[in-house]
């Protein structure tokens, strides 16, 4: 096997070169931006369609696609009020949605940001970024480390991690969006999710206590079709705190091609896509991305944790490190 391909993608409004390196390995083919470590695309062998969402230019991740396959941090979800306390003191944070809450880590989050590609093997690319002091108005000087690697023979991880030299807030996740089947919308998929909890939201999104998944329609320990669940944007409590790599979500294609995700992380935010609109840039298959052209399964921390004592804490003390880890394995019938 030799070294991943890497080839100039374009370039920031502001003049950064943005790289996309291309990582073979079994039947998957990846690739991946340094433009906040993002996903941008995915390919199984024997299936004539992508599976993940991605654009090709950099001016649609600056636009509409901001988010798509992103590393999302150094908080991604929401914060309450765009403010959290931090060992005793309050810090302020950009209010980026709707003036009222910090979606993502703000403006300048991880996703914006320009990866440094430190190093690479025939099966793996390791991106890392450097955060200073007040960024986003978050503490310390943290490095952030993400890196990609394939294992046969169609499975995908993502080992991140990060330290700060302050008393900080860190909590990443893998923004991307999947859709299986190489359709406009996932409204045949079925999903599953194996969580006994989720978290209701506010008006803003914000977390309200853990609630039974039982007798609501969030309950999706068996499999179930995405058109049939209403609005989903919710956190689904895994556990108390990050644990052993496991299953917790089986992501299924009507054309035959499967997703399961393991994770570390003791959350998983599904979100149905119903506010997509890549419009004008196109995406892979040629057309604008509209209303729930992909689902996105987010394997983080429960939202809103700084301000929750009964949440799985993500603050980041100095000398310690920050890790989850997060596969996706592919599979696909005869029929796909």
């Amino acid at each position: 096997m030799s070294l991943p391909d890497i080839r100039p993608f374009g370039a920031t409004r502001d003049g950064q070169q943005v790289d996309l390196i291309r990582l073979r390995g079994g039947e998957l083919t990846v690739a991946i931006l340094t433009l906040g470590a993002a996903l941008q695309d995915l390919r199984l062998a024997g299936t004539p369609w992508p599976l993940t969402l991605g654009a090709q230019s950099v001016a649609a991740y600056e636009g509409p696609c901001r988010w798509f396959g992103s590393v999302a941090g150094p908080v991604a979800n929401r914060i309450a009020g765009a403010q959290a306390m931090i060992e005793g003191k309050v810090y302020r944070f950009d209010a980026n949605e709707n003036g009222r809450t910090t979606l993502h880590g703000g403006a300048t989050g991880t996703d914006a940001q320009i990866w440094t590609l430190t190093d690479q093997t025939a099966d793996s690319v390791t991106l890392t970024l450097d955060l200073p002091d007040g960024m986003g108005g978050f503490p310390g000087n943290r490095r952030i480390s993400a890196c990609y690697r394939l294992t046969g023979p169609a499975t995908l991880r993502l080992t991140l991690t990060a330290t700060s030299d302050q008393p900080t807030l860190m909590n990443l996740a893998n923004h991307s969006y999947w859709n299986l089947d190489g359709t406009d919308h996932t409204g045949d998929h079925r999903l599953q999710i194996s969580a006994d909890h989720y978290l209701p939201t506010d008006a803003d999104g914000i977390p309200l206590p853990p609630t039974p998944v039982a007798g609501t329609d969030f309950d999706l320990r068996a499999a179930r079709r995405v058109g049939d669940i209403p609005r989903l944007d919710h956190n689904f409590c895994l556990a108390p705190t990050p644990g052993p790599l496991r299953p917790v979500a089986g992501f299924f294609g009507k054309k035959g091609v499967s997703l399961t995700l393991s994770t570390t992380a003791p959350g998983l935010q599904a979100y149905d896509g119903a506010g997509l609109n890549s419009h004008p840039f196109p995406g892979h298959m040629g057309i604008p991305y509209g209303p729930h052209a992909g689902l996105a399964l987010e394997p983080q921390h429960w939202p809103d944790a700084a301000g929750r004592a009964d949440f799985p804490t993500i603050l980041l003390r100095p000398g310690k490190v920050y890790s989850q880890t997060s596969e996706w394995h592919f599979s696909r019938t005869e029929s796909a």
